[in-house]
């Protein structure tokens, strides 16, 4: 890709598109991830490419349940690194819990590759600046987020095939599961499971969507980012928390944008 300028209305957006075009080379991806990608897009364009009030609460929300949770968790796909990977580790290094990469093509090699991109990240925020309105040891902070996926030893019940596969330390004893990303039946295992399971998804209509505990309709670096600023706040109440009236506020926004168009 050639130099897109500053003042080009979908900068953001192509370089997102080339930072995956980029993975999928290295073999860090599905064969699926640019359609998805292209999915989500298309519910961002509806959106307003902005983060809404209904999802800025969802973000609350979300920020609360990490916070105030006993073995939070931070699952991510091969997307989710590629797109927010450096906010997420900033938001497990405030929130003090461990990623693991939880893929739904899974292979030895994408497990991998993913965890290597994810050190290599961690490496970068650690020796970065620590975010406004922190305190304390950054660089030990960051370098105390346990990177897991690799050495796999539990299932998700409910599920078959190799997406069943998870690390105990991680998903497997996790009470709070903050999952950017996620498939419907995955989410669905989850919730069976008794976990409280907290979602970023551009599509409201999605069984991620309606089935989660939190549903962030959002971008995910854009949430990624907000959601770091709310988890520095410290705040870890969590008020009553309505899904579907959250669902249904991101469906009046792009009915809007429709009619609008």
């Amino acid at each position: 890709m050639g130099e897109i300028p500053g003042s080009h209305p979908r900068r953001v957006s192509l370089l997102a598109r080339q930072s995956l075009v980029d993975a999928a080379a290295e073999g860090l991806l599905a064969d699926s991830a640019m359609i998805a990608h292209g999915r989500g897009e298309a519910f961002d364009y509806l959106l307003g490419e902005v983060t809404s009030e209904s999802a800025m609460s969802a973000i609350h929300e979300t920020s609360a349940r990490l916070l105030s949770a006993e073995r939070p968790v931070i699952s991510v796909n091969g997307n989710t690194v590629v797109l927010a990977g450096e906010d997420l580790i900033r938001v497990a290094a405030v929130v003090g819990c461990p990623i693991e990469v939880n893929l739904y093509y899974r292979t030895p090699e994408r497990v991998s590759g993913l965890l290597g991109r994810l050190s290599e990240q961690r490496e970068g925020v650690a020796a970065g600046a620590a975010p406004q309105g922190w305190s304390g040891d950054w660089r030990k902070a960051v370098e105390s987020v346990a990177l897991l996926g690799e050495a796999a030893d539990h299932r998700i019940s409910g599920l078959e095939g190799p997406r069943a596969v998870c690390c105990w330390d991680g998903i497997g004893c996790a009470d709070v599961v903050l999952v950017p990303l996620e498939d419907g039946d995955r989410c669905e295992a989850l919730v069976a499971a008794g976990k409280e399971v907290l979602v970023i998804d551009l599509n409201p209509l999605s069984r991620t969507s309606m089935t989660a505990t939190v549903t962030i309709v959002d971008e995910v670096s854009r949430a990624s980012s907000k959601l770091l600023d709310q988890v520095i706040t410290g705040e870890r109440e969590s008020g009553y928390w309505d899904n579907v009236a959250a669902l249904n506020a991101a469906l009046d926004i792009i009915s809007d944008a429709s009619v609008d168009a």
